[in-house]
C-alpha cells in the first residue's frame, strides 16, 4: 500500500529547491513553509540570547522550532524507510546510511573544523571535547553557554536514525510491536522526565534549570516525542491509507486544536521559574501540536498545500546550512554592530543579523552541500520505492 499521491517524492529534512534531486519530483509548499518557519524562529531565538533583544521578548519562544524540525524529520525520513516495507520489500540499510551520511556530514564537518581550528571565530570561548562532535554524542551531559552547542539536536537525530531502521525491521517482523514500541518510547519519555524533574528541584521553586538542560532538554531519551509522532504519521500514511485519507479530509478542523496545544505548552513555560509540569508536558504537547499542523499543511483541503509563498522554498532549501552556521553568523554580526556603534535592538540590526545568517548559509549550501548531494545522487541514488 503506497498511501496518498499527495506525498509522492518525500523530501529530506532540508529539501533543496535548487537541488537537482528534486527537479523531477513534486514539491510540497506546505512542508517548505513549516521548514522555513522552523529555521526562522530558531535563528530568532539564538539571536535573542546572543545580544539582539527582540520586541516584547518574542525570541524566548523560538526554541520550539527544533521540535517542529523533529516532527518534520520523523515524518519525512520515517516515510522513506517505511515505503519499501509497505510494498513487502526490505530496507536497504547500506543505501540509507550512505545517503544520510552524504546529506549530513560534509557541511557539518566543515563547520566543526571551523569551531575546532579557528577558536577566535566561536560565539563562546569554551567548547565541549571535539571527539563528542565527531561521534555525535555532544548532547550528552550538555549545558548551554558553550560553542556549537546548538548541534545537540543533530546528535538527537543522528542517534534516532541510527536505531530507527532496525526498530522498523523488528516491528515489521513482529506486528504486535507496532503499538508497543512507540507507546513505550513516548510514555517512557514522560515517565523519565517526571522522575528527573522531581529529582532535580531548584532552590526556590520548580526544577533546577541547569539540571533540566543536562538531564531533560538535551538528551535523546527525553526528546523523542516529536520524532515518534512524525514517524507515526508516516506509518498511517503508508500502511493505513484510508485513515490517512480521513485525516486529510478533516485536517481543516485541526488548525485550532493544534495551535491551542502549542499555545498551552508555551504558557506552561511562562514565569520566573521552570515548573515541574512544564518540564514534563511541554514536549509532548508541542509534538501533538506540530503533528497537527503538519497534517493541515499537507492536506489538499488546505490552501497551504498548494500556495507557494515567495522565499519559503529557498529558505527551506538552505535550512540545514543555516542551522549549522547561525551562531557563527550572529556572533560576527554582533561584533560588526558593536564596532560601528549600531544598537543591537534597532530594526536594521535585527533585519541585518537574520540576513547575514542566510547569506552565510547560502554560501555553505552551494560550496559544500550541493556538490555532495550531486555525489549522493550518483553513488547512492534514491530507490524507486521511496
Amino acid at each position: 500500500m503506497s498511501g496518498s499521491s499527495l506525498v509522492t517524492g518525500h523530501l529530506s529534512l532540508t529539501a533543496k529547491a535548487v537541488d537537482p534531486r528534486f527537479q523531477d519530483r513534486e514539491r510540497q509548499p506546505g512542508l517548505d513553509l513549516l521548514r522555513a518557519l522552523a529555521i526562522i524562529v530558531v535563528v530568532v531565538y539564538h539571536a535573542g540570547i546572543m545580544g539582539f533583544p527582540m520586541p516584547h521578548r518574542v525570541d524566548r519562544w523560538g526554541w520550539i522550532g527544533v521540535d517542529l524540525f523533529f516532527v518534520l524529520s520523523g515524518y519525512l525520513i520515517g516515510g522513506q524507510l517505511l515505503a519499501p516495507l509497505a510494498r513487502n520489500r526490505t530496507i536497504h540499510l547500506k543505501r540509507f546510511f550512505a545517503r544520510r551520511a552524504l546529506r549530513i556530514m560534509p557541511a557539518y564537518f566543515v563547520v566543526l573544523a571551523i569551531y575546532i581550528f579557528l577558536p577566535s571565530w566561536r560565539e563562546y570561548p569554551n567548547m565541549y571535547p571535539w571527539w563528542k562532535f565527531l561521534v555525535s554524542v555532544q548532547n550528552i551531559g550538555l549545558h548551554g553557554g558553550t560553542a556549537f552547542s546548538h548541534a545537540w539536536s543533530l546528535a538527537v537525530e543522528d542517534q534516532f536514525y541510527l536505531a530507527l531502521p532496525f526498530i522498523l525491521l523488528f516491528v515489521n517482523r513482529v506486528p504486535r510491536a507496532a503499538i508497543i514500541v512507540p507507546f513505550l518510547i513516548f510514555f517512557g519519555g514522560i515517565l523519565l522526565r517526571t522522575f528527573l524533574a522531581w529529582q532535580n528541584p531548584a532552590e526556590d521553586f520548580g526544577v533546577s534549570f541547569r539540571a533540566f538542560q543536562a538531564w531533560i532538554y538535551y538528551p535523546t531519551w527525553t526528546r523523542l516525542d516529536p520524532l515518534v509522532l512524525g514517524v507515526a504519521l508516516a506509518v498511517i500514511e503508508k500502511f493505513r491509507p484510508q485513515w490517512w485519507g480521513r485525516l486529510m479530509d478533516f485536517a481543516i478542523w485541526f488548525w485550532l486544536p493544534a495551535l491551542a496545544l502549542i499555545a498551552f505548552a508555551l504558557w506552561l513555560g511562562e514565569g520566573d521559574y521552570l515548573s515541574v509540569p512544564a518540564a514534563i508536558w511541554q514536549f509532548p504537547l508541542l509534538a501533538f501540536g506540530f503533528a497537527g499542523l503538519l497534517v493541515c499543511v499537507v492536506s489538499p483541503r488546505s490552501i497551504l498545500s498548494r500556495a507557494k509563498i515567495p522565499g519559503a522554498a529557498f529558505i527551506a532549501s538552505i535550512a540545514y546550512s543555516a542551522y549549522l552556521v547561525q551562531k557563527l553568523a550572529i556572533h560576527f554580526a554582533w561584533q560588526f554592530y558593536s564596532s560601528h556603534n549600531i544598537a543591537p535592538s534597532s530594526t536594521q540590526a535585527l533585519i541585518g543579523v537574520e540576513i547575514s545568517v542566510y547569506v552565510v548559509a547560502t554560501i555553505l549550501f552551494f560550496a559544500i552541500e550541493r556538490p555532495f548531494l550531486n555525489l549522493r545522487k550518483r553513488i547512492a541514488p534514491r530507490s524507486s520505492h521511496e
